[in-house]
């Protein structure tokens, strides 16, 4: 009653308290007591699922009684692990935390610290963490029903405010309302990886994940090894999974957003109990509960022999209703019909008769998983018929598809190069066209296939007979004169001579195969051009992807650098060099035929804002590596001394795993014995790069090169271009920058903000190594050797000097300051093919 007296307070000064007041007071009191009681009721409830800290033997239950958190062991060892698991008679972990880190004994703990950190610790020691880039006033854990632990504010129930959260770090077990996928901004990636052994949850060598590009599917692997593909999805279910079907247990769905991509299931009925589970052997299966048997299979990867991935190679199909399974394409037959004959078809099918994009056809192939999409372009807004011009209009699409199959289907999905790893249903597969010559159609197919391009109307058939008489004469006079005109360029031998052809060391391609490879050098495959070449992309017949680099026919600077890139670059073999396939010098054409990188240039991920995110720490360390191993060869363990004079990051290309790749020798200079420097009156190369004694002096040496090197590092550590770095606090340029933060002790905030969880000591060492590359004095830097050696964590650290070209002021200077007589003699230009 005392809380019925403090309520009722105030009517003990009124002066006639009604009957209405009163009933006012008791009402305000039993409103009061619900309160209370409620409020006791939910802080309970909370208290179940959110805690600061547990030990052995305190556990901590979900909202809704689903899941709890607590120490474990799998076995009678004194491993002892945190983990989650469904509070259900059968044991079943669903998520490990310190899964590669176990306790030795039961004298754990787990906390939340501030600012918001998860952490498990064993007698004083730090054992596993989470992380969060984000703070909280009053940061505790929460288990939720749906098995996902979080850390979060605990006045903040949102989803988006969680510091850190379970579901971004699954182990084995894929839980409804969690990710597959990947941000395709940061490349952070959500998959499960196998329990080494059903008794060792540490990290096993299987794994499930999103495919690393082109549309989305999900892979199965053991280590790097392709083990089964799922397929891409078409709006009802992923194509290699006919299977999945729409049902009343749960739904399924690819979700694409600006910066994620991602597949994840829900419940209808959340009373039932369901996961995805890959086991120690790669075995990937979605069970469900029967709380009386236990768990039971409901759908499992790879059913059948078929499942394997690419067990038929390229443009070969599999078909568990046939003996043998695997088959060519119609239009292809195997490559090695020996290893056919001995059921071996790993290495695939080839065309019958190439392609010669004008005049080609589609076949239609019903009920099938469709195939690889790692190359392959998508158009939600396109339609069946649209796709198909576009297919047919670019020489190297080989296959075509509705991108979606839901109401009569829509969008268009391309592929390009070789199609892989396709196989037959018996229900749910898919449509696909895929490319073929026309003179591969039977009879039978006539009527069936692409009949558009065999349908004509008589008054199609007038024109055609008119203007064949006509042309026919046109084209006999036409041949003629080319006949003509050949004959005298080869006659004169063309701008090369045979004995320089025949140095060259190279592969000689045909110019129609360049000219078909390239649709003809269409603006579509061009990647970049600068005054005197422009770059090409390219498809061979037998769907290998290159690059070309055509040289203008009227430069001469054009013709100096193809002769220099050619007797230079063909002598070179190395990982971390571009590798020159060959060349076509034919009529007026210099071509340079190299392997494609797919990543392009590091320039155009290293200085874009959301590109740059891709390359964390590791990637950036182990390009830096790549080029200096690179470098190395050219200066010291090649067959000839080699000065590269531009090595930028626009010359350094990326393969598709980011391994680099020195290209553009058009400026390199060889040097034969104990050479190592010379000197020009033509001083080419990029400035921001240059070093001071070749930009001022004309004198380079294998230490110019070290000092692009110096700069290279510099801006891959930064994110930032040295010539165009500015600082509110100063005008120095990134050189500049850096070493001021190396003398004052602070050399981390050098560090591109977007890199994080790096290796602070190696970061550190990165950016001395670099800083002592750059020096003013060529004989103060070092040589590539003991860079390589410095990276490695072996070689010595001298202190650095004052950089070159320490702030911008200088190279303003130098330009301006051409009429020196340092100066004057020089004439300093810049490569500008920026893109390859």
């Amino acid at each position: 009653m005392e809380t019925f007296n403090i309520l009722c307070f105030p009517m003990k000064f009124m002066k006639n308290p009604s009957k209405v007041s009163t009933k006012i007071c008791l009402l305000l009191f039993y409103s009061s007591l619900l309160l209370i009681v409620a409020a006791v009721f939910s802080t309970a409830d909370d208290a179940v699922s959110t805690f600061q800290s547990i030990r052995e033997g305190e556990t901590v239950v979900s909202t809704g009684g689903t899941f709890e958190l607590g120490f474990f062991s799998l076995d009678a060892s004194n491993r002892r692990y945190v983990g989650i698991w469904y509070k259900i008679s059968v044991t079943t972990i669903v998520w490990v935390a310190n899964r590669d880190t176990p306790l030795t004994d039961k004298s754990g703990i787990l906390k939340v610290t501030n600012p918001g950190i998860l952490v498990l610790s064993h007698n004083m020691s730090t054992v596993w963490s989470s992380n969060t880039s984000r703070t909280a006033q009053n940061p505790v854990a929460r288990l939720l029903d749906s098995g996902n632990l979080v850390v979060a504010d605990r006045s903040d129930d949102d989803p988006g405010n969680f510091l850190w959260q379970s579901f971004d770090y699954p182990g084995n077990t894929f839980l409804p309302g969690s990710k597959i996928g990947r941000n395709t901004v940061t490349g952070f990636n959500w998959h499960l990886r196998s329990w080494k052994s059903p008794q060792d949850p540490s990290q096993g060598n299987c794994t499930i994940q999103l495919g690393p590009k082109g549309y989305a599917e999900i892979f199965g692997r053991e280590g790097s090894v392709i083990k089964f593909r799922y397929g891409p999805w078409n709006g009802l279910r992923l194509s290699g999974a006919p299977q999945l079907n729409p049902n009343a247990i749960y739904t399924y769905d690819l979700v694409s957003e600006h910066d994620e991509m991602y597949f994840s299931y829900k419940l209808h009925n959340n009373s039932i109990l369901t996961r995805v589970v890959i086991t120690s052997d790669g075995v990937h299966s979605y069970t469900w509960i029967d709380r009386t048997k236990g768990w039971a299979p409901s759908l499992a990867a790879q059913t059948d022999y078929c499942d394997n991935y690419a067990v038929c190679g390229v443009h070969g199909a599999c078909n568990m209703e046939k003996s043998p399974v695997c088959s060519c394409l119609k239009g292809f037959t195997p490559k090695f019909p020996k290893e056919w004959d001995m059921l071996d078809w790993y290495n695939g099918c080839v065309r019958k008769t190439p392609l010669n994009c004008t005049g080609d056809v589609f076949q239609k192939y019903s009920g099938v998983k469709l195939p690889s999409t790692e190359q392959s372009w998508l158009s939600r807004s396109m339609n069946l018929k649209e796709c198909e011009m576009v297919c047919m209009k670019t020489c190297s699409c080989t296959a075509y598809t509705n991108l979606d199959v839901r109401n009569g289907g829509s969008g268009c999905l391309l592929w390009y190069g070789d199609l892989i790893d396709i196989r037959y249903f018996a229900e749910n597969g898919q449509d696909i066209y895929i490319r073929m010559a026309a003179s591969e159609l039977d009879h039978e197919d006539d009527t069936k296939i692409n009949a558009k391009y065999f349908e004509s109307n008589a008054k199609k058939m007038r024109i055609i007979i008119s203007t064949t008489v006509l042309s026919t004469g046109l084209l006999i006079l036409g041949l003629a004169l080319l006949f003509y005109v050949w004959k005298k360029q080869h006659q004169k031998g063309g701008k090369l001579g045979r004995s320089q052809k025949e140095d060259m060391e190279l592969p000689l391609f045909d110019l129609m195969t360049v000219v078909s490879a390239t649709s003809n050098f269409s603006i579509e495959n061009k990647l970049g051009e600068g005054g005197f070449r422009s770059v090409f992309k390219g498809t061979m017949k037998d769907g290998q992807e290159i690059a070309m680099k055509r040289f203008s026919k009227s430069s001469r600077q054009g013709l100096n650098e193809f002769k220099n890139e050619v007797k230079l670059i063909a002598k070179l073999q190395h990982r971390n060099l571009v590798k020159l396939l060959g060349c076509c010098i034919q009529e007026d054409e210099m071509i340079l035929i190299y392997e494609f990188m797919p990543n392009k240039s590091l320039d155009f991920f290293i200085f874009d804002q959301r590109k740059r995110m891709l390359l964390d720490w590791p990637k950036r360390f182990e390009i830096i590596n790549g080029i200096a191993r690179g470098l190395l060869y050219l200066h010291q363990d090649s067959r000839l001394r080699v000065i590269h004079r531009d090595l930028k990051a626009s010359n350094i290309l990326l393969g598709s795993e980011f391994n680099p790749k020195i290209s553009d020798f058009g400026l390199a200079r060889s040097f034969g014995g104990n050479e190592t420097k010379a000197e020009t009156k033509k001083v080419v190369g990029t400035y921001g790069y240059m070093s001071p004694e070749y930009a001022i002096d004309g004198f380079f040496s294998i230490k110019s090169d070290i000092y692009s090197f110096g700069v290279l590092v510099l801006e891959i550590v930064s994110g930032s271009r040295n010539r165009e770095f500015s600082h509110p606090d100063h005008k120095l340029n990134l050189l500049g920058h850096a070493w001021m933060l190396h003398i004052e002790g602070r050399p981390l905030e050098l560090l591109d903000t977007s890199v994080k969880d790096s290796a602070l000591l190696e970061v550190v060492r990165t950016i001395h190594m670099g800083l002592l590359c750059v020096q003013q004095n060529p004989e103060d830097r070092p040589s590539m050797s003991a860079a390589v050696l410095m990276l490695s964590g072996e070689g010595a650290l001298a202190q650095p000097l004052k950089p070159g070209f320490y702030n911008e002021r200088d190279l303003t200077d130098l330009e301006a300051g051409r009429s020196s007589k340092a100066f004057s003699a020089n004439e300093v230009t810049t490569s500008i093919l920026e893109a390859r």
